[in-house]
C-alpha cells in the first residue's frame, strides 16, 4: 500500500532541500565535537561580520550548527561576536589563558566546522 505525502510534507521538502554530502559530513563532525569541547578548552569565540560576503560561511555555520553544539554542551561558552567590518576568525581559549585563532574568512560552513575541529583537537 502506497501512502501519499501530505501537503505540509511536500512544502517542507520544497523549502528545505536535503543536505549535500559535505553538509552531512560537517554536521557529523560537529556532533562528534560536541562531547569533547570541555576537556582542554575553556572557551570558543567566533568573530564575524553581519553583512560581509567574507563572513557568509561563518554565519551559515552558526545557523546550521550552533544549536547542536549548545545542546551537546549547554554550560560550555561558545560565543558569537558580531561586529561590522571585522574579518571572520575562530578563537579557542585553553587552560592557563593560552589562545589560538584561525581565520575563517571566505570559508564555507563545512570548512568552518573543519577549522573548529582542528582547534578543538590541537594542544596549545
Amino acid at each position: 500500500m502506497k501512502t501519499r505525502a501530505c501537503a505540509w510534507q511536500t512544502q517542507l521538502r520544497e523549502n528545505y532541500p536535503r543536505p549535500s554530502q559535505t553538509e552531512k559530513m560537517a554536521a557529523a563532525a560537529v556532533r562528534t565535537l560536541g562531547s569533547s569541547l570541555g576537556k582542554n578548552l575553556r572557551e570558543i569565540r567566533l568573530h564575524l561580520c553581519q553583512t560581509s560576503a567574507a563572513s557568509k560561511g561563518a554565519r551559515d555555520f552558526v545557523e546550521q550548527h550552533y544549536v547542536t553544539l549548545k545542546k551537546a554542551n549547554p554550560d560550555f561558552p561558545f560565543l558569537i561576536r558580531e561586529c561590522s567590518g571585522v574579518p571572520a576568525r575562530l578563537w579557542a581559549r585553553y587552560d592557563l589563558g593560552k589562545e589560538q585563532s584561525v581565520s575563517v574568512d571566505n570559508m564555507s560552513a563545512e570548512q568552518v566546522a573543519g577549522a573548529l575541529k582542528t582547534l578543538v583537537q590541537s594542544k596549545p
